[in-house]
């Protein structure tokens, strides 16, 4: 790549871009960390822009596999994954914004995007640690309101406290998955 794009003007591109097949920055690091953290998924680029790959500008392309390699680069240096928002769900005095343009839920939709992203991917799939999986997942999937067909997770979405829970759980979770997909143990 002789013109390679920074980070700032990457980010700039993703959140002013008008494409349907373009993620906002933190969709985008939502669907990132999705692929580094969870199952094998070769066709991740493919995926995340639903096959157009070709209609997205080189550097664009090669900006965002640097930034999918600083991510895998973090957890192979044991560093939690920065998380590109800054909520205090943790913080009672602070109201937590779960509404559907959030940044906790904009990063919930593109990690629940990647899940979802190739039939042939399944994070269940290993039955020895499929519930773990289930159970690590299910702020993602909560916060994401993807599913708002299921009564329980429609309910679970109504209660502040719950939601406040799950998003304190997400980098811990995030850690514990990469380690149930990427070691023998």
């Amino acid at each position: 790549m002789s013109n390679p794009m920074s980070f700032d003007a990457l980010l700039d591109y993703l959140d002013n871009q008008e494409s349907q097949y373009v993620l906002d920055s933190v969709a985008m690091h939502g669907f990132l960390t999705a692929t580094v953290i969870g199952p094998n998924l070769p066709n991740w680029l493919e995926a995340l822009f639903e096959g157009q790959t070709s209609k997205i500008p080189e550097n664009v392309v090669d900006g965002i596999k640097r930034w999918r390699k600083s991510i895998m680069d973090e957890l192979k240096n044991e560093t939690p994954i920065a998380l590109p928002f800054n909520e205090d769900a943790g913080n009672e005095e602070v109201k937590v914004d779960f509404s559907d343009e959030s940044d906790l839920v904009a990063w919930s939709i593109g990690f629940v995007d990647a899940m979802y992203a190739d039939e042939a991917t399944d994070w269940l799939e290993n039955e020895e640690n499929a519930d773990d999986v289930a159970v690590l997942t299910l702020p993602m999937i909560v916060l994401s309101g993807i599913d708002d067909e299921d009564p329980e997770l429609v309910q679970m979405r109504g209660d502040d406290d719950k939601m406040a829970q799950m998003a304190n759980s997400i980098e811990g979770n995030l850690t514990e998955l990469f380690l149930l997909f990427h070691t023998n143990d």
